[in-house]
């Protein structure tokens, strides 16, 4: 009879962890790759022995772990569009696009929630595995794929395979605390199917190799080796600070009336101050004597009278 793993009595993660012990290798299909969540197997992917994908059997680097994510937050409905018709043909201008829109969504990941320092050890971990091709990560866009699947591989005569599938992603959630329901498939006959089918997936035209662009992302977030100059943090500092001016430039543009009688920096301050107005109902114009602030606000009030919005 198979475990059942529901994060209630059993959790996946040990289940899974423990399995992973004795394995040479792993295949992972999820729903959503949480790169947070990898440091819940990390230091167990990072011992197995390894193996040789077929393509590389001539080089000396071994992989861990192959990771297929099959359904991702991101504007995919143009993808799985794109997608819908197999007899398109994807071309390297359509897979570079592809992969812009993927680290889009992986970076975004990244800045929600404050990071830790556990966060940032496992996250610099799973760069240096990408970027050994201990961890492989292909998306897979032929169509909306949401299986969960962990598949361990390991030297035993009776159960060369082990897998777990049902409804936890890998996430921290998903493998060890809400509520999930999973089994084991110890079954050799039951096991082989699902390690082949997971192996179709996998070479299938539309499973596109993110690795590289993966490493990249997480080696130029807040979890990178590379220490910033103070300069470079005082720059980004004032870029943020200077949203809302910026935005409020490009937003307004001033009344005909007024273009020839105001100096740049008084232009500046009335869309400035417009945006404010705009967004939050209230704004104060506060400067020196003499450096125009009466015909600032009578440039503002003007704007707003005659709704002079881009």
């Amino acid at each position: 009879m198979p475990t059942i793993y529901d994060n209630i009595e059993k959790y996946l993660e040990e289940g899974l962890n423990k399995t992973l012990e004795k394995s040479k290798r792993a295949d992972f299909c999820i729903g959503y790759f949480n790169l947070r969540g990898w440091r819940k197997v990390a230091n167990q992917i990072e011992n197995l022995e390894g193996g040789f994908l077929p393509e590389e059997q001539d080089d000396d680097t071994k992989y861990h772990c192959r990771v297929l994510v099959g359904m991702q937050r991101l504007p995919k409905d143009e993808i799985l569009s794109f997608f819908s018709n197999a007899d398109k043909i994807i071309d390297n201008t359509i897979a570079i696009e592809l992969k812009k829109k993927i680290a889009k969504e992986f970076r975004e990941q990244l800045i929600i929630g404050n990071p830790t320092n556990e966060d940032e050890k496992a996250l610099k971990k799973l760069a240096k595995q990408l970027r050994d091709r201990k961890v492989i990560v292909k998306l897979h866009l032929k169509h909306t794929l949401h299986a969960k699947l962990y598949l361990a591989h390991r030297d035993d005569y009776n159960s060369p395979t082990i897998g777990f599938v049902g409804s936890s992603n890998l996430t921290f959630s998903g493998i060890s605390k809400q509520g999930e329901l999973n089994v084991d498939v110890v079954e050799g006959d039951a096991a082989k199917k699902l390690a082949k089918w997971f192996q179709d997936r996998w070479d299938d035209r539309w499973s596109i190799d993110i690795t590289v662009e993966l490493a990249e992302i997480i080696e130029n977030s807040w979890a990178t080796d590379k220490l910033n100059l103070p300069y470079h943090v005082y720059l980004k500092m004032a870029y943020h600070l200077s949203r809302e001016a910026r935005a409020g430039i490009s937003e307004f543009q001033l009344p005909k009336v007024f273009e020839e009688q105001l100096l740049t920096y008084q232009q500046s301050a009335v869309k400035v101050a417009a945006h404010h107005l705009h967004h939050r109902g209230g704004v104060i114009i506060g400067d020196v004597v003499g450096l125009g602030k009466t015909i600032t606000a009578t440039a503002l009030a003007k704007m707003f009278e005659d709704d002079f919005f881009l």
